[in-house]
């Protein structure tokens, strides 16, 4: 079996897609300030943009459908060769899952945090309220670590694909013929036609 361009383009694009939304959900963190309500003497905080839970949700299904693609295309070593010959693929089919899995975790607690909007907060004499907002950080490691993820899939890609046989061959001019057509002919004299 060969390695396939169109399934390494395809893989690449959507790692690299996740990556850049990850990298634009830590820019595009939600901000909070605490601001006082103007009818009593509460505070409650006031938020931005709620966008990078867009884009880390999105980074998040394009990693799953890129982690996907991967693993219907080498159908997740359940057709593989005995272990000994796919000890390389079979540890880079591990790590590929535990990076992956980091990845999508990153993201997704990531976007739910971001999601995440305090209401009131208390009342305006006390100092030194703030709002919870996503840390500094979160979309950034999941950013690096879907490139790490990428480089495992196309790796464990790679070594699947040198590992397989391709299934059954068939060979041909191997072996004995029980018919063969190049046996030589009798001669028919013509007395033997009557």
């Amino acid at each position: 079996m060969a390695v396939s361009v169109s399934i390494l383009a395809v893989v690449t694009s959507l790692h690299l897609i996740a990556f850049v939304l990850a990298v634009g959900a830590e820019r595009r963190r939600s901000t909070g300030k605490v601001v006082p309500d103007q009818y009593d003497e509460s505070t409650f905080c006031v938020y931005d943009t709620d966008v990078s839970t867009a884009y880390g949700l999105t980074a998040f299904g394009l990693l799953l459908i890129s982690h996907a693609v991967v693993n219907g295309v080498t159908r997740c070593l359940c057709f593989a060769r005995p272990l000994l010959f796919s000890l390389l693929p079979t540890l880079l089919f591990l790590f590929s899952w535990i990076v992956f899995l980091g990845a999508e975790a990153c993201l997704l607690a990531g976007s739910a945090r971001n999601a995440y909007h305090t209401k009131y907060r208390g009342s305006f004499g006390v100092n030194k309220y703030s709002c919870a907002t996503l840390r500094k950080g979160v979309f950034a490691a999941a950013a690096a670590i879907t490139l790490i993820s990428m480089l495992a899939s196309i790796l464990y890609y790679w070594a699947h694909n040198r590992a397989d046989t391709g299934g059954w061959h068939k060979h041909r001019n191997e072996g004995l013929d029980l018919t063969s057509t190049t046996s030589p002919q009798q001669k028919i004299d013509e007395f033997e036609k009557v």
